[in-house]
């Protein structure tokens, strides 16, 4: 049995995503001035197949991959490389970098808040609903 169904096993993943998201963004910042830099961002391996784990799929030949053998939680730094802002060949854009990083602030912030409640549930069944 799961507890809370694999809910804190994703929210783990995401906070993991959150973090390399952030990390990647103050590279980025940290990166403006220097010639020739190119921005990076997070984006996910398999998408589609994180969207379809709930899915069960019939297995007509015993050679047929199961969705559950996947690693579904894969993501990874990717260049921005065709773009150009700078007069030295840079193309991080400060405005846009300072708002992708308040909206991952605010994702990190809901997804803390989510796992807290978690464990709080958590708690007070513990506790015996006190």
């Amino acid at each position: 049995m799961s507890l809370f169904s694999g809910t804190i096993q994703t929210l783990e993943q995401s906070l993991d995503y959150a973090s390399m998201k952030n990390k990647t963004i103050s590279n980025n910042i940290a990166n403006i001035d220097t010639p020739n830099y190119k921005a990076k961002d997070v984006a996910f391996k398999n998408v589609l197949q994180t969207a379809s784990t709930s899915f069960e799929a019939k297995r007509t030949h015993p050679k047929h991959i199961a969705f559950s053998q996947t690693n579904l939680s894969t993501f990874y730094e990717v260049a921005r490389p065709n773009t150009t802002y700078n007069h030295n060949g840079n193309n991080v854009d400060v405005d846009m970098e300072m708002t992708e990083l308040a909206k991952n602030q605010i994702y990190y912030q809901a997804l803390v808040d989510r796992i807290s409640g978690k464990f709080g549930s958590l708690e007070t069944v513990i506790r015996g609903g006190k």
